[in-house]
């Protein structure tokens, strides 16, 4: 018996040394090429990248995996604590592994093996750091060992708080949440350090299984357990049992979070600062960097932006006629059915979908989805003229059976809902864009793209390159104004023919009009848009000349050296034309058009800024009625700023004169130009108030003609009106700002010679210094007259003497400027930075 009991001592201890080295040769076998666990010291999950408006409102979010981290110490001990009874309970006291849990699984299985239950798993949170971020969710023997293996080493490597604080952020919980901070919001729409004892240990359950706990799909299996997570945090004292009856008690509601509720119109504003970022940083940083983007956007005037342009869009729409329904059904039994399955058209969200019933002499009887009834009375659909090629239209209708019959789809808005009334509708195939830009910084305030984003993509005010037809002229006359014009100067308004070449014909422009004004000033050649004036006038300044300012204003690089450029014959963006406008009215400052302020990475470090200027004294943590650190205007000058004013000035009477005088209604310092290129297929207004620039244009994608006499003027400009009667209704109405040295001098706004008492047509015509004319006549006449003959009189003699000035009452921190006595207007002179 004693050599028996010996050597069976002998033999378990033998057996013993194999199998420990059996595990030991297992260990090392599978730990030979295990991933690299060191790279969890420097843990970057993928963070959602977000967009914010100026004002702060989200604009857009960008992520494969939508995820807030929060460090550990900014958790809620209730979480932690919650998450610790549900998935591993004595995490602060093994090794990465727990064998006593282990022990318990296997017994527990036994008996599922027996009853044909589901296994039940041992791992620990550690084990589940090493599954999760190194290797897969591979259900096999091999797996577990490496999970094992590498737990170890990573308790060996790392505090348990860094441990934990890696799975609370990585864990999936399902509804697309990654880590608990973003599940807290997602089912309750909390913040983490708002959930309740209830709220906490729901999410701790969810772990295991997020899609078999979810309270939609399975309420039982959901709130059994989450009252186990409940009982188990009781159990580990971390709550009282009072506590634990009340929390089992309440009912497991959610609160979804509501859809992201992103700034008005700003899809297209969105879509080009992600393809900017991307171009940055690249795809991974965009969808998985956590960056912050500190937008240019101001919401209130995206909104009104966005308004403006639809509405503008639509109205030129229902001028040009109605182009039939969406589609025909038969209108008999079923038709709710069969009208449910038409798709309905994208990007008019605010319409319906009707079927034409019946119509009568007053009034077309219409069904809408769900079977609801309605009508479409006669007056609502007397705009629905037949449309025809070119944009033509019929004749109006004269009763609701010239417009549509029954089994015609049509969209419709509700006019008087409660009455079942609605308005016959009509989604527009022309297209357009507005963009509004700060002057003095170029940042971009608003900026929509298109009638709807939602029907397409594609940003016509950033992508679309269009001819800005006249739009383009006050470069020709900048350049004029650089080189030793005047306001003043006259250009003749004749006919004139140019040679193009061997072989070529002779090119003979025209004005719009068809008629020739003779020798005009040049503020008038800009105010009626005199194409003939402008093709002299290039002719005498350089087309080489036009071409440089077409480049350092931004508005076309390589500018063609041929006279039709100057008519705006190239091409250009809304948002290039609108920046150039802009560095008019800010004096002939340079700016960078930019839709981003400042961008940070995920941990607060800003990586990109927008203004550039050095300021030392902007680093203050705190505000102490200290004052403010001045900044310095670094920007290029591009122009004499005397010029850009005198440009300012003429364009301001095109609102007051010329093609865009409906905008005077609104009765505020604006200005601005129209532009119409050939055959009407693209239209504009560009414009400013002192503080705000503002581009329009209207055309269709595949170019073709808007219609007979639709022009800029009567397309754009309405549109312009409209948002800058809204965007500027809060603001001062502030005049244009004047340089130093500028003369305002009274003159006849027909022949731009010093007034004369009576004349009825008099102006303020700013000059440089030296330049205010003394009544002698200079015609530039360039080019074959072709016998043209000036009207006899036009152009009486005036006096050669000046006009004297006094000196106005100097504002606070602005120089002397000169006021004339007639007048008796003091004239703000520039200060600051404008």
């Amino acid at each position: 018996m004693l050599r028996f009991l010996g050597f069976l001592a002998s033999f378990v201890f033998l057996m013993a040394i194999l199998a420990a080295g059996g595990v030991l040769a297992l260990f090392w076998h599978f730990g030979r090429d295990l991933p690299d666990y060191h790279q969890l010291a420097h843990y970057e999950p993928p963070v959602t990248t977000r967009v914010y408006a100026g004002d702060g409102r989200l604009v857009a979010e960008y992520a494969v995996e939508k995820r807030s981290f929060v460090p550990l110490e900014a958790m809620p001990k209730l979480v932690v604590r919650a998450f610790l009874s549900a998935e591993d309970k004595s995490f602060f006291s093994h090794p990465g592994i727990d064998f006593m849990g282990i022990g318990r699984a296997m017994l527990t299985n036994m008996r599922n093996v027996a009853e044909d239950k589901r296994l039940v798993g041992a791992s620990t949170i550690t084990q589940q750091v090493a599954k999760n971020f190194l290797l897969t969710n591979e259900r096999s023997f091999e797996r577990k060992i490496k999970e094992m293996i590498l737990a170890f080493r990573i308790e060996k490597t790392f505090t348990k708080e860094h441990i934990l604080e890696l799975y609370l952020n990585e864990i999936y919980l399902g509804m697309g949440s990654y880590g608990v901070a973003a599940a807290a919001v997602n089912y309750f729409d909390k913040g983490l350090d708002h959930l309740g004892i209830a709220e906490a240990a729901y999410l701790a359950a969810l772990p295991k299984a997020p899609n078999n706990y979810n309270p939609l799909k399975n309420y039982a299996a959901a709130k059994e357990r989450r009252d186990w997570v409940i009982g188990r945090m009781a159990e580990d004292g971390y709550i009282g049992v009072a506590e634990a009856e009340a929390a089992k008690n309440e009912p497991l509601s959610l609160r979804r979070r509501p859809e992201t509720e992103l700034v008005t119109s700003g899809d297209c504003f969105a879509e080009d600062i992600r393809r900017d970022l991307a171009a940055r940083y690249g795809e991974s940083a965009l969808y998985r960097g956590g960056l912050l983007v500190r937008s240019t956007l101001d919401p209130r005037l995206q909104g009104l932006a966005g308004q403006a342009l639809r509405r503008g869009l639509l109205d030129y729409d229902r001028r040009h006629g109605w182009r039939g329904p969406v589609t025909r059904l038969t209108a008999g039994p079923g038709w709710p059915a069969q009208l449910a399955a038409v798709p309905m058209p994208q990007g008019v969200p605010e319409w319906r979908l009707a079927l034409v019933l019946s119509v009568s002499d007053t009034a077309a009887e219409i069904g809408l989805v769900g079977g609801t009834l309605g009508r479409i009375p006669f007056e609502e659909m007397k705009w629905a003229r037949p449309a025809l090629e070119d944009q033509r239209f019929g004749p109006p209708p004269k009763r609701p059976g010239d417009v549509v019959k029954a089994g015609d789809v049509v969209l419709v808005e509700p006019v008087k809902e409660p009455d079942g009334v609605y308005g016959l509708r009509q989604a527009p195939k022309v297209e357009g864009a507005l963009v509004a830009v700060d002057p003095h910084t170029g940042r971009v305030l608003a900026m929509v793209g298109g009638f709807a984003f939602a029907r397409s993509e594609f940003n016509r005010a950033t992508q679309a390159l269009r001819q800005p037809g006249s739009a383009f002229k006050p470069f020709v006359y900048l350049a004029a104004l650089d080189n030793g014009y005047t306001p003043s100067s006259l250009v003749l308004d004749g006919p004139i023919v140019l040679e193009q070449g061997p072989g070529l014909p002779k090119w003979k422009p025209s004005n719009y009009s068809g008629d020739f004004l003779g020798p005009t000033t040049l503020r008038v050649g800009i105010e009626k848009s005199r194409n003939l004036m402008t093709v002299r006038l290039a002719q005498a300044v350089g087309m080489e000349t036009i071409s440089d300012y077409a480049a350092k204003f931004g508005i076309m690089h390589h500018l063609p050296k041929v006279l039709s450029m100057a008519l705006g014959a190239g091409e250009t963006t809304v948002l290039r034309l609108t920046t150039a406008y802009a560095m008019l009215v800010n004096g002939g400052k340079k700016i960078e058009p930019t839709l981003i302020d400042r961008i940070q990475d995920r941990h607060g470090k800003t990586i990109y800024r927008h203004d550039q200027r050095p300021c030392s004294g902007c680093s203050a943590t705190f505000f102490t009625n200290q004052e403010m650190p001045p900044l310095p205007d670094n920007r290029e000058q591009l122009t004499d700023p005397m010029s850009a004013h005198q440009m300012v000035s003429i364009l301001q009477g095109v609102v007051q004169r010329g093609t865009g005088r409906r905008i005077a209604a609104l009765n505020r310092p604006l200005a601005g130009k129209t532009g119409t290129s050939n055959d009407s297929f693209d239209t504009w207004f560009v414009g400013f108030s002192p503080d705000l620039a503002v581009g329009v244009f209207v055309g269709f994608d595949e170019p073709r003609t808007l219609g007979d006499k639709e022009t800029g003027g009567s397309v754009a400009v309405p549109i312009f009106k409209d948002f800058m009667e809204v965007a500027l209704a809060d603001r001062p109405a502030t005049p244009f700002r004047v340089p130093r040295g500028i003369r305002l001098v009274r003159v006849n706004s027909h022949n731009g010679q010093p007034a004369q008492p009576g004349d009825p047509d008099v102006i303020l015509e700013a000059f440089k210094p030296g330049t205010v004319p003394t009544g002698e006549f200079h015609v530039l006449d360039g080019g074959d007259m072709d016998g043209w003959v000036a009207p006899e009189g036009m152009y009486p003699p005036v006096p050669t003497e000046g006009v004297p000035t006094t000196t106005a009452p100097q504002a606070p921190g602005l120089p002397v400027a000169p006021v004339l006595p007639a007048a008796g207007i003091p004239v703000p002179a520039a200060g600051g930075l404008y």
